[in-house]
Formats: structure tokens, C-alpha cells, sequence
């Protein structure tokens, strides 16, 4: 297993950590197999998108500030219930498959690290099989 720290550096982010899978998959050597990325963090999530047009990324933080916005009636006192929501919405992993020792992702495709409580230093475990 590999472990990526990266310190965010605004409030929502999605940052593109496709190149930190990459390598822990050129390092393992396996040529066929899975890669999963998890974030043991309970404001941050990983999600796959597109990682061509930089709007993309914008939008999904846009739309989910809407859906769960930063003010509102949350009972959690520590005045981060936005992103517990947003994170459980996006989820703490994802599984790419491994094919010819590569990420199996589309053409405009990349894993990213969503940012929902920062700025923060975060790690992501990545395990490649």
C-alpha cells in the first residue's frame, strides 16, 4: 500500500490525483489487476471525472454548494455538517482496473481527491493488486 499527504489549500476543492495512482501502479510492477484509492477522512471523498475541461470541476462544486449549502439548520456543531454531506455523497473510494500496467480510464478521465473541509492536510492510501 502507498500513502499520498497533500495539503488542500481552499474550502472545495477537487484536486486531480490521477498522476500520485499512476506511479503506485508503475511501482507495484502488476500488470493486471485493480488499484482502489480511499481517503480515511470524513470531509473528503474520491471521485472519477472528466480531467480535460477545468469547468467540469467547477460545476460538480458549484451544484453540490447548492444542494448542501455552507449556512444552514445542521444539528453538528463543528460547523463542517456540509462537508460530512458532501463527502458521504461523493464516497471515500474508488476501484480502477489495471490493464497492460496502466490505469483502465477513459480518455478524459482522472481520480480526484474531493475537498470539502479545507484547507487541510490529507492522506490517501492507495492499493494495488
Amino acid at each position: 500500500m502507498k500513502t499520498i499527504s497533500l495539503h488542500t489549500g481552499r474550502k472545495n476543492a477537487l484536486i486531480d490525483i490521477t498522476s500520485h495512482v499512476s506511479q503506485a501502479v508503475a511501482e507495484s510492477g502488476v500488470r493486471e489487476g485493480i488499484a482502489t484509492v480511499f481517503v480515511p477522512h470524513t470531509t473528503a471523498g474520491i471521485t472519477i471525472n472528466e480531467n480535460a475541461d477545468p469547468d467540469v470541476k467547477q460545476d460538480i462544486l458549484d451544484h453540490l454548494e447548492r444542494l448542501v449549502p455552507e449556512t444552514g439548520d445542521y444539528a453538528h456543531d463543528e460547523g463542517n455538517s456540509p462537508g460530512h454531506i458532501k463527502a458521504s455523497m461523493m464516497g471515500s473510494s474508488a476501484t480502477v482496473i489495471i490493464s497492460g500496467g496502466q490505469l483502465a480510464l477513459g480518455t478524459w478521465q482522472g481520480i480526484y481527491l474531493c475537498e470539502f473541509d479545507g484547507p487541510r492536510n490529507r492522506k490517501i492510501f492507495i492499493e494495488v493488486r
